[in-house]
This record gives C-alpha cells, structure tokens and sequence, in this order.
C-alpha cells in the first residue's frame, strides 16, 4: 500500500494486500475509496442507539433501516451504561450489546462502531465516567489524568475483546471502529491521549481493523481531533455547504474517502424550547449532493428512540439545556419506529445509486389508546423517605455533592431546620451555580416553590425556630458535549437564610427506582396520605389491556413535571408545563396481557385538581405524515383506522 496506508493499517499482512479474495476492508487512497474484499465499496449507513430502543423492538428497527436501501448500521457504545458503578459490568437484557450486533449480522447490515469512551449523543454525562471515578480529578474526555485512563483501559479491556470476533476481517460485519468522538471540539487538543487509545485499540483489535476519528469540518476541530494513523472522518448537516465541509477534509486527509459520519437528519430537543424539525426535501438533496460526490454518509439519527429513566443529557450554551425524555430527532423512523415522509425521500435518493433490497416497508407498529386511568395519591415524597432511603440520612455540617455520596441519577434530600424564628419573610437563596439542577423547597412539609440551576435561585420564606426545611434535588442529566462535562449534582453550594449560611445537614440519596422496581407502592399497605397536591408526591394507578399490548403515548393533562413507572419499568420524565414534549412513549413490551398494569408517578411540582381522571394513555392521531408513510407501505395496520377514529373522538 502507499505509506499512508501502511501508516494506517500497521504490518499489513503480505497475503491480504496481495489477495482480493480475502475478507478485508481497507483505504484504497489511490483511488480514494474503501475497499471491501478487495471491491471498491462505498456505504450507506444509518445511526440507531441500542441503549434508546425497547429491546423487543431491535428486529423491527433494523429490518426497516435495511429496507430503506441501508448497507451499514453506526452504533454508539455508552460506557456508563454498562459499567454502573467502577468494577461492575452490565450486559444483560437491553444491555446485551452482542445479541444487537448479532442482530446486525443476520439481517445483513455492516457495522460502524462507536466505542467511545466519549460519545457525547446527548447522552448522560455524553457516556463517560461510571459513578464513582472522581469527576474532579478525571474529566471526560480527558487530558491524560493517570485515574481518567486507568478507568478508560479497564473499560476497554472489557469491552474489545466482546468486539473482536465481530471485526469484519474476523468473519464479522464491523467494518470499522471510532477510537474517539468530536475530540477536537475538546479545549484540552492533546494527542497524548489520542495516542495513548490508539495504542490500546490496537492491541486489543489488532492490525487489520480500520480505525477513525470524527470531527465538526472546522479547522480547529480538525487539527485538535485528528491524529496520524487514525482515519478522519466529519460531520455536518443539510444546511452545511458540501464543498466546504468536504473540502475541509481533504486538508487532513488529502486522499482516501469522502466520509461525512453524522449527516443530520432532524435535530434534538431541549426542555422549554421550540421542537425541532428539519425538511425531508432539504435532507434528501443534501443526501443527494454527498453521494453524487462518491462519499460515505451515516444518517444521524435514522431512528432516535426515546432517553428512558435518567439517560437523557443536557447541553451547555450560555445556560444549562436539559434534552427531553423524547430522542425522535425528528429521524426517518419515529420514535416509535414508523416509517415517515422523510424516510420514504431518502429511500427514493438511495434508489437513484443502488438497488433497494426486495420486499415491501414494514408498517407503522400498531398502537392503542388504553383510554383513561385513575390515579390516586399515595404519599407525599417525605412522608416515604424510610422507604426510598433504607439506609437512612448521611449527617453532614454543609451539603455534599451526589458525586461524594456515590448517587448517580435521579434525586436526593437535603434536611435541616431553620436555626432561628423568621418572622417576617426571609431570602432563602443559593449561590451561583450551585443548584443543579432543581431543587423542590419544602417548610414544615409545605411546598414553597422551585430554586433552578440558571433560573430562580430564591425564595421568600417565614417560619419559626426548629421548622424542618427539606430541599428535593433533581439531576436533569450531565452535560455531554463542549469543555463543561464535569457536572457534578445536587447542592454544589451552601443555602443561606438572609445572607447567613444554614448548617447540620441530613442528607437522604432517594433509590426510588429500586423500590417501584420491587412492586413498591403497590404492594405496600395504603398510607393515610394528606388530601393535598401541591409539591413532591407519588400517585398510583392501574389498567389493564383488551387482550394485546400495542404500543401506545402517556399525556398528562394538567400535571406539571415527573417521572412515570409503568410495571416498574421507569418511561422518563415529562414536563407538561414547560414542553415542548407533551406526551411519552410506552412501548407495548413494558405492559401486561392479562392482568394488570401497575402506574406510579412521582408528580413534582402539582397535580391537577380532579386526579381521579388526569392521567390517561391515548394514541397520537396519525398527521400526514404518517398517512404518506402508510401508504406508501403498501398496508395499513390491523386495528389502526379503528384505534385512530377511537382517539379522535374520546381524548382529544
């Protein structure tokens, strides 16, 4: 090969150069292209996060990606998914990440890897650092702190060697594998570290397996996430100039491929902003525009999924954006994985290059409005702390971070009282930056109001001497992209009271899911639960399904903000009040047939005043795009016409 090949790929076996017919899949920089067994070989390939999709679902959203005239499916790993705690491995149930990529194969798609360790995908804490490993001395991506890599090489020495048989020179679909992801977005611009998980890829993969980095198409992202030996690759979307971005690329890779490895198909959305949509005519002629020019595209996303529990991240753009519990990204298929306008457009460009796969699309996945459900207050979140915290309070003079008490996700309480008589209406304030991200006030168990990471960071409160003050932290979820990623929780500051700082703190970590996923309240006796429903409370319900479990949408009309369990299985968080996400998607995999299906919500803010019908699943009527969809698939839904007219005309 050229030097640059062999740069590339390190001792290169003589008989796979010499031997088209052997497995490989290599540069060919001479006629600045792939080359697969030897063919020249350009793909088309779609984004789809296993961690996102129900696991039942896998198949489904695969063989729809096939047969939109995809060869290729790219695949993030999130490390923090499967490492839960240091030293703790996961990969069961959703997290079986070589059931998915066996599922690849046997649907004949290639893979494009994504191991990390930093993925950013608006991910929580953008995939890195298991709770445990000190966010302080060990930022992610990093700048080569000794604890940051001994963490990152113990992970990968996990992880590769489940990833090694699957290699395509193995007899594998992995056609490649990213060593790290948008590194030069990154303030730190250190090769060391660049060099440093080149080496252990290597080790681990071997020799043969094309490596490659990912970048934005600026010039300093490009020269601080680049590295020789690893292929450069970037990312833009529809509304990006082609010839400039590509143009960019070929200033750090003069030959070899054209490769843009995140073409955005639609975009994210953050809590309290616009939802976000991008044309299918727009996306399609920039798809057009690549693949005239010969290059390699991965569509990102081609199906979101959804940021179930506490996986959904936030970004940092002069104010903290917490991501919505929906990732629909306005993708091809939708976050209930149907087919829309938008992949039927892309599937027509992909046609004008290369025969699409015979056979028809599959349909839109049925769904079913399961009507109204009651739900009944079962206690106000204090009045269960013995049960959400086993353990008991961790007693501390000032508050401790989540990080420093090994608590992840979710929420915690912070107990003290008030140290003198507040007759008249006092400042409970914060300092700057020290709430993260909401923390729910509570006097004497009566709810005061919110303090907000970047928001309102004071309340007026009056009291007497001895009166128990309780403040509900909520993680909204770690920054995952740019120079902010260490973002520790809970109270990163000492509350004051007129300006004097409060002491002699009880702080309860909540392990909430763990009880809801034990039967918890359910299968608890009744509390006599005070009438009120202002503030942090759990409320019960339950439902039962005609004979099927399709998959249908939660709306929470008149709620605030929380987080819904349906059978224990945590759905993520809504926010009615702030939007733009109105409902959540249940997939019909988390219900029961015959028998009944258990709710809990945790309601943070207020409950609407008639909760016996408040809550209710209902099926989002099919818009147009959907009925394009559906036709165009040649078949409608059993059920659906039904279930649509029934939404219609009972829910909305």
């Amino acid at each position: 090969g050229t030097p640059l090949e062999s740069a590339l790929l390190p001792n290169p076996s003589p008989l796979l150069i010499a031997s088209p017919s052997a497995r490989s899949f290599q540069l060919d920089y001479e006629h600045n292209c792939f080359r697969k067994d030897g063919a020249p070989f350009r793909y088309i390939s779609g984004s789809i996060h296993y961690a996102r999709v129900p696991r039942p679902a896998w198949r489904d959203r695969l063989l729809k990606m096939y047969l939109s005239g995809l060869s290729t499916v790219q695949v993030y790993v999130p490390w923090n998914y499967h490492e839960t705690l240091p030293g703790v491995y996961d990969f069961t149930g959703n997290r079986d990440v070589e059931a998915f990529l066996d599922l690849t194969a046997e649907l004949g798609l290639l893979v494009i890897l994504r191991p990390g360790p930093y993925i950013c995908a608006e991910w929580e804490m953008a995939g890195c650092r298991p709770a445990g490993v000190d966010a302080a001395a060990s930022p992610c991506p990093a700048s080569v702190p000794p604890a940051y890599l001994a963490a990152v090489d113990s992970w990968l020495h996990v992880l590769l060697p489940k990833i090694r048989p699957r290699l395509y020179q193995q007899g594998g679909n992995i056609i490649s594998v990213q060593v790290e992801n948008e590194y030069g977005s990154y303030y730190a611009c250190d090769y060391g570290y660049l060099r440093h998980l080149l080496g252990s890829f290597r080790a681990l993969l071997g020799s043969e397996v094309l490596l490659f980095t990912t970048d934005s198409a600026g010039a300093q992202e490009l020269r601080c996430g680049t590295l020789q030996g690893l292929y450069a690759t970037v990312d833009f979307g529809p509304g990006s100039n082609v010839t400039e971005a590509f143009g960019a690329l070929r200033r750090v890779e003069p030959k070899g491929p054209l490769v843009n490895s995140e073409y955005y198909t639609g975009w994210l959305d953050y809590w309290g902003e616009a939802h976000a949509s991008t044309s299918a005519a727009w996306v399609a002629r920039g798809l057009e525009d690549m693949l005239q020019l010969g290059a390699s595209i991965n569509m990102y996303m081609f199906h979101g999924g959804t940021n179930f529990a506490y996986w959904s991240g936030a970004d940092y753009k002069d104010q903290y954006k917490p991501v919505t519990t929906s990732y629909d990204y306005d993708a091809p298929l939708s976050e209930a994985g149907d087919p829309t306008e938008k992949l039927f457009a892309i599937r027509t460009v992909i046609s004008k290059f290369q025969p699409l796969p015979v056979g028809p699309m599959p349909p839109a996945t049925p769904k079913y409005a399961y009507g109204w459900v009651a739900l009944r207050k079962y206690a106000d979140l204090l009045d269960v702390l013995d049960v959400l915290c086993p353990s008991g309070p961790i007693q501390s003079q000032f508050p401790l971070t989540f990080e420093a008490l090994k608590q992840a996700y979710g929420f915690m309480v912070y107990h003290t009282q008030l140290p003198w008589d507040v007759p008249d209406p006092a400042t409970l304030g914060a300092p700057p930056h020290s709430i993260c991200d909401r923390g729910y006030v509570m006097l004497q168990k009566e709810y005061q109001g919110t303090l907000e990471r970047d928001g309102q960071t004071t309340l007026h409160v009056t009291g007497r001497g001895g009166d128990t003050l309780d403040i509900l932290l909520e993680n909204m979820g770690r920054i995952s992209f740019g120079a902010n990623t260490s973002d520790f929780k809970g109270l990163l500051g000492n509350l004051s009271l007129n300006s004097r700082p409060l002491s002699n703190w009880q702080i309860y970590p909540l392990a909430i899911d763990t009880a809801v996923q034990q039967g918890w309240p359910q299968a608890a006796l009744p509390k006599s639960s005070s009438a009120g429903r202002v503030g942090p409370a759990f409320y019960t319900g339950t439902f039962e399904t005609p004979g099927i479990a399709w998959d249908t949408f939660v709306k929470f009309p008149g709620w605030s903000k929380g987080l819904l369990w349906i059978n224990g299985f945590n759905l993520g968080r809504y926010w009615s009040r702030r939007g733009p996400q109105q409902t959540l998607f249940v997939p019909g995999s988390v219900l029961h047939v015959g028998r009944p299906n258990n709710i809990t919500v945790l309601e943070l803010e207020e409950a609407p005043p008639s909760s016996s019908r408040a809550a209710r699943s209902v099926l989002i009527p099919m818009d147009s795009t959907y009925k394009v969809a559906m036709r165009k698939a040649g078949s409608w839904t059993p059920g659906w016409s039904q279930a649509t007219q029934q939404s219609h005309t009972s829910t909305w």
